[in-house]
């Protein structure tokens, strides 16, 4: 995959290889394992608006960033025009250049709301929420899908909308909200929005490789990738893209372990530690005991001697 600059609404990003919104994941001290790594953006969890709105701290938990990251990215969602632009505007999301709306999330919860993907199927709608962040002086981007299923495909009509509404780039994930993240990617679909818009696209779904990511771009012709699932077993995944040397991943852990307990509390690191650590080891000899060994861990010094013991 060539490397490249990309500038999405005056904000330049070092380069066109992202790390995806993953919701549950892609807290500050995980994002900086990735842009450490070479990943040119890095986004949040997805954010709601309306969280933010009610003052929730769980919503503000997700936000914590520093000016070692920069530029960074929110991703945001909602489905009030007012609101997301109150978002856009609050001092909340002011350390953040980029905000990316969310228009793909499958999950039913989102979806019943009118929210995430259900906006593929409202793109009034869309437009008015994409025109009033825009206002807020943001660069705006948007995180689509496909279509809401096979026979509702919507793909490059949508995107041009949303550049017509001021979006400074569009994130494909190249399957319908029906199929959730397994199945086919849809390049043929990808390669539509790249035609139909002036504005930069990226490519996201079934990333695993570098190799995954040449065939996705081949196809596409679109302007970079975005990388997601893959990096939760191996955030450094983006150094094969890059040439950034690989921390021994003992060391990764060790540091993701302590700077995550450095931003969040000790029950937050535990819980989350446990199930990042869950994911490195997988495919290890011996990863079922470890993981029964690590769900039972009560602390990060008790994760930390562990990690210690199983990468001896």
């Amino acid at each position: 995959m060539k490397l490249k600059p990309i500038v999405i609404g005056g904000v330049a990003i070092r380069n066109n290889l992202f790390l995806a919104p993953l919701a549950g994941y892609t807290n500050y001290p995980f994002r900086r394992i990735c842009e450490r790594s070479g990943a040119g953006l890095a986004f949040t969890e997805m954010v709601s608006a309306k969280g933010l709105k009610y003052g929730s701290e769980n919503t503000r938990a997700l936000l914590y960033t520093t000016e070692e990251e920069s530029p960074c990215a929110v991703q945001l969602f909602g489905s009030e025009p007012d609101v997301m632009r109150a978002a856009c505007e609050s001092a909340e999301l002011s350390p953040f250049p980029v905000v990316d709306i969310n228009m793909g999330c499958p999950v039913p919860k989102i979806y019943k709301n009118g929210e995430g993907s259900a906006l593929l199927e409202n793109p009034p709608l869309a437009e008015k929420i994409v025109s009033e962040c825009v206002r807020s002086g943001k660069a705006v981007t948007v995180k689509m899908r496909i279509g809401v299923s096979a026979d509702k495909l919507v793909s490059a009509e949508f995107a041009k909308r949303m550049e017509g509404a001021g979006a400074a780039l569009v994130t494909v994930h190249g399957r319908t909200r029906d199929k959730y993240y397994s199945g086919e990617v849809n390049a043929a679909e990808i390669a539509a929005v790249k035609r139909s818009v002036k504005i930069p696209v990226i490519a996201n779904g079934g990333v695993f490789s570098v190799a995954d990511a040449d065939r996705l771009l081949d196809e596409t012709g679109a302007d970079g990738v975005m990388i997601a699932r893959a990096a939760l077993s191996d955030p450094q995944i983006f150094c094969d893209f890059t040439g950034v040397p690989r921390e021994d991943k003992k060391t990764m852990i060790v540091r993701q372990i302590k700077e995550t307990g450095q931003v969040f509390d000790e029950r937050f690191t535990t819980v989350f530690m446990r199930k990042m650590v869950a994911f490195y080891v997988k495919g290890m000899r011996g990863a079922s005991a470890y993981k029964e060994r690590l769900f039972s861990c009560p602390s990060p010094e008790a994760l930390l001697s562990l990690v210690e013991e199983i990468f001896a």
